[in-house]
């Protein structure tokens, strides 16, 4: 005869309601009372949890914590299955409609010509219409941390033309050897 081990549920998720892979299922729930809701949504009410228990495995379905936060845990009788393959497809869907904003970084020297100004200033604004934000630096090499102000003169540009579609979220700021400012859509 083979044994069976049984893993010892009762104190490894005592305190936190939910574990890594999910809710508590039938026995791993520990509270002596549960709120039973049916399958169909009928409020049962407040109920041993051995007998909720037994009613889920009449029906052959099982006995899901749903919210385990209040005094009297809330129990469903669900599919367990199915009620994991729906929360990963909630968890998937948010996912989906969460828009990560990044940082797109514009580097511009103190003497740019006008021609390589314009395509750079295309982009930032292409950047800041798909709604990520957009950190521009201006480098100074050698004898050119003399010329700062030029350097202050290309940024203040920058910002008076994207000003219509984009907000300054740090203005510029000398860092070392570079200026710095960002920009996030309006």
């Amino acid at each position: 005869m083979e044994d069976i081990i049984k893993p010892n549920l009762s104190s490894s998720n005592q305190a936190g309601a939910v574990s890594k892979d999910g809710p508590r299922i039938n026995e791993q729930i520990t509270s002596p009372k549960v709120r039973l809701i049916l399958s169909d949504g009928e409020n049962v009410g407040v109920v041993p949890t051995s007998e909720a228990i037994r009613r889920a495995n009449e029906l052959g379905l099982d006995l899901i914590e749903i919210a385990p936060n209040g005094e009297i845990p809330v129990c469903k009788i669900l599919d367990s299955g199915k009620y994991k393959y729906e929360m990963q497809k909630r968890k998937a869907e948010a996912k989906k409609k969460q828009k990560v904003q990044e940082t797109k970084e514009i580097k511009f020297t103190p003497n740019i010509g006008d021609n390589d100004y314009s395509v750079k200033m295309r982009s930032a604004k292409r950047f800041l219409e798909e709604g990520n934000k957009v950190k521009f630096t201006l480098r100074f090499r050698g004898r050119e941390m003399s010329y700062v102000d030029l350097g202050m003169e290309v940024l203040r540009r920058a910002k008076s033309e994207l000003e219509d579609v984009a907000k300054v979220d740090q203005e510029p700021k000398m860092d070392g050897r570079q200026m710095a400012m960002m920009m996030s859509p309006k």
